[in-house]
Order: C-alpha cells, then structure tokens, then sequence
C-alpha cells in the first residue's frame, strides 16, 4: 500500500525567532517544511543558542523570495497544504533610526507616530504576479507595508494555489512605546483577509511578547511583563488600555510555535486566538507527543 502524501507547509519569515521554532515543529510532525525569506537560511546565533545548525534544519527547504514580490514565491506554494506569514515589523526606520542616534529625536519621533503612512498599491487589486510597490516618499518598510499589504497579499496568493489554511501571526495588542498604527494595521489585515478570503481556514494568532533564553534580552523583559500581566489580571484587565501588550502574560517561543502547529492540525480551530487558547493548544500538542 501506498504511504500517504506528506502535508505541506510554507512558513513566510522561516528564519525568524518564531518562523523557525515554526519549522522546527513542522518537521517534528512529519511535514514537508519551506521557509520563505529574503536571506534563505537563519544566522542561527541569532535565534538559537548556537551558531550551528540545529539537526531538524536539513529537513527544511530554506528559500530566498521576497515578500513583496509575489512572483519569487509563488512556485513555493504549490500543493500547499498551510501558510504561515510571521513577518511584521516591530520597529520602523524612524524610530530606530532616534534610539540609534542618527535622527534627530523631534522629528524622527514625530514621523514615527504619526497618525497615518503609507504602505503599497491596494495588494487586492494588484494583477496577477505585480509586485507590491512602497508608496511611501522614501521606500521605507512601514507597519501599513508589512504588517498589513504583505499579508493580505500572501492570503491571495495562497488562495488563488488553493492553500486550505491560512496563519496570521498577529499580536496581543500595541505598547505605549509603540505607535499605534503597530496594531491597528494587524487588526486590519487580520479584518481584511477573514472577510475577502472565506474559503481558507484563517487562524490569527495574538500572542503577547515572546521569549527564549538563547535570547538572553527577552529573559528580564519577559519577567517584567510577567509581573505586569499579574497585576493587570488581578484589577481584573482594567490596565489593558494603559499597559496594551504589557499586561499580557508573555509567552516562550516553542509554546506559541506549538500552538500554531497544533491549530493548523485541528479542523475545527480557526479565527483569533487570544493567549489562552494559544496556551491549551500547546498543551494539547506536548500531550500528545507524549502518548
């Protein structure tokens, strides 16, 4: 008898700190994995504890595409069976541009909050293989182009190769550190594909902040806001509005990247997933490792 064909996933942002934790479950569940990114495979030290590659990475098909040009990707997504977009931006140009000194602070900051920019074309009345183009004066990776057009963008693509299941990496909520378009441009293309793409299975994953100890900075951030989502918890979520992502219970990498495997898994998950639910799925996925 014939064995059953392998599943497919196709990771965008593979080599990331979550995408890569992504593949790695993947591969721990007998998935044919490709990662999508601009630089192929990871620079391991900056997502693990060592400059090595870990043993399940040459299980992964690790892919250079652009995000922003569809017609680099598009082959890799054939006979998919998931596509996982895990590649937002947490800081833009501007703002990192005044925490490194090199823009004036004023104006750097007034440009990085600023209420509105823009991001490409309208990705849902692009031609078929158009590239997204950055409508911004200065080509710039805002939150509308990454967090946003890309996504909706890859949603149609993987709708048109007949993906059955879609996975938006989204987050719990902004920060007061943050501009606000961080969020409100994943709530709308969270919104957006849900709504123009009925026929996927959307799964939207809204963790809080993520930490490991191969990334040692995460560690006392993560105990912070471990002592901030407590507090909030115990005046019953009314700091919510004040706190945004920090009053939310931080997450480690693995839990959440188990999480999204165990919810591509099960036909019956789908919508937003709130930290939780993304808790129980990665318990359900460890319980049954262990049978």
């Amino acid at each position: 008898m014939a064995s059953a064909a392998r599943k497919k996933i196709v990771v965008c942002g593979g080599n990331g700190f979550l995408g890569s934790r992504i593949c790695k479950s993947a591969v721990a569940r007998g998935w044919d994995v490709t990662s999508i990114s601009r630089s192929g495979e990871p620079t391991w030290s900056a997502v693990t504890s060592s400059p090595e590659p870990p043993s399940w990475s040459s299980s992964v098909s690790w892919q250079k595409a652009d995000i922003l040009k569809p017609s680099t990707y598009q082959p890799l997504l054939k006979d998919a069976d998931a596509v996982v977009h895990s590649m937002g931006i947490l800081l833009e140009a501007d703002y990192k541009g005044v925490l490194q000194g090199k823009e004036p602070i004023y104006s750097g900051l007034q440009r990085a909050f600023s209420t509105y920019k823009s991001g490409s074309q309208n990705p849902l009345e692009r031609k078929p293989g158009e590239d997204l183009h950055p409508e911004g004066k200065d080509g710039q990776l805002t939150y509308e182009l990454m967090n946003r057009d890309s996504a909706i963008s890859l949603a149609q693509e993987a709708s048109a190769a007949n993906v059955s299941t879609f996975v938006y990496i989204s987050a719990a909520a902004g920060a007061p550190i943050l501009p606000k378009r961080y969020i409100t441009t994943k709530r709308e293309a969270e919104s957006t594909i849900a709504t123009t793409f009925p026929r996927i299975r959307t799964i939207f994953l809204r963790p809080g902040f993520l930490y490991d100890s191969s990334r040692a900075f995460t560690m006392p951030l993560a105990a912070l806001t471990g002592v901030a989502a407590t507090v909030n918890s115990l005046v019953g979520g009314s700091l919510s509005w004040l706190m945004g992502a920090g009053g939310t219970k931080p997450l480690k990498v693995d839990l959440v990247a188990e999480a999204v495997m165990q919810a591509i898994g099960d036909e019956e998950v789908r919508g937003v997933l709130e930290t939780p639910t993304i808790e129980e799925l990665a318990n359900k996925a460890w319980r049954g490792g262990m049978l």
